[in-house]
């Protein structure tokens, strides 16, 4: 059957199905403090819109394969305080971001080196909340040089330091950054450690840092195991993101994580604290975010341009609906 004479005009119009989970957490808000939304569609930017997300951090990283010249991170690291942010205003959502020397990077010395002389130009910009993701991956001497290069750098300019703890040898790898973290100067609190698991969590607490979780497929941190470290260490200095990187990942893992949370029955002042305020608080600390900056909707107009460019492409409407059978 090709068609049917008895469809209406109402039959046709695109209808947006809401996923049941939202309806778990609906007026709750989210901060998602990681997060790589240049690896992301503006899809993804809609659903995290409609999921409660407010506000997010997107902390400089590996782009998959080694640049090959410091202005291809001078471009890219202008792309977070420029086209990026923009970006992410059209659908009404905050965007900070991190600046760093990503430790995969960190061991092509000559290069790495180079990138060290622009990150000033950077790092002082309106709306970068701190310096990140630094830290380790192979725990190199490379990566250590640079890394405690970074730290000093963010005690200078007063900012939160975001670490990357490494994916092999993690909890040796956690510990050294912690230790060289208070080696440089910093307070514990100005220091948040990332992609933490149930083998490092008590320590990063016990010493005074933040512990951050990546909610990931897979790998990393899976949210039912989070509900479970949540149940066991509370809620005090612990936050949760998404990465949500160019590999097999989730963008929407917090606020899917909060109505997991829910469900288990873990108070609504907790899951706000683990998905929204504790992240606002640590980064607060860098004097260029106020909770106040997204607490109040903003008009959305998504015919704006950012230097001669826009979302919409040839007269679009703002929303693509991907759940419509009609495709307009």
């Amino acid at each position: 059957m090709c068609c049917n004479d008895d469809l209406t005009e109402r039959d046709l119009e695109p209808r947006v199905e809401i996923p049941l989970y939202l309806e778990n957490i609906k007026g709750m808000k989210f901060f998602d403090p990681h997060v790589h939304m240049t690896s992301r569609t503006t899809d993804d930017y809609q659903a995290m819109a409609d999921a409660g997300v407010v506000a997010l951090i997107e902390p400089a990283f590996w782009l998959g394969q080694p640049r090959t010249g410091v202005a291809t991170f001078q471009d890219y690291y202008s792309s977070l305080i420029g086209w990026e942010r923009f970006r992410s205003s059209q659908f009404g959502i905050k965007h900070y971001c991190t600046i760093g020397l990503n430790s995969r990077e960190a061991n092509n010395v000559a290069l790495a080196e180079q990138v060290m002389e622009i990150l000033p130009l950077f790092i002082y910009k309106e709306g970068v909340v701190g310096v990140g993701e630094i830290g380790f991956d192979d725990q190199t001497p490379a990566e250590e040089r640079f890394y405690r290069e970074q730290l000093l750098l963010a005690k200078e300019a007063s900012l939160p330091v975001q670490i990357h703890t490494p994916h092999r040898d993690k909890k040796k790898g956690t510990q050294r950054s912690m230790d060289i973290a208070i080696d440089c100067g910093l307070a514990p609190g100005m220091v948040i450690v990332d992609h933490n698991n149930e083998e490092t969590v008590e320590e990063v607490l016990d010493r005074g840092f933040w512990a951050a979780f990546t909610i990931y497929p897979f790998t990393k941190m899976g949210n039912e195991r989070m509900v479970e470290v949540v149940k066991k260490y509370g809620a005090e200095r612990i936050m949760i993101n998404s990465a949500a990187d160019w590999g097999i990942s989730d963008p929407l893992a917090v606020p899917k994580t909060a109505a997991l949370m829910k469900q288990h029955g873990i108070s609504d002042e907790m899951i706000q604290l683990v998905t929204y305020k504790n992240a606002i608080t640590a980064f607060a600390q860098s004097g260029q975010l106020n909770e106040s900056d997204f607490n109040t909707v903003q008009p959305i107009d998504q015919s704006q341009k950012f230097q001669g460019n826009t979302i919409l492409r040839g007269g679009q409407q703002p929303r693509v609906n991907k759940d419509s059978l009609i495709i307009k």
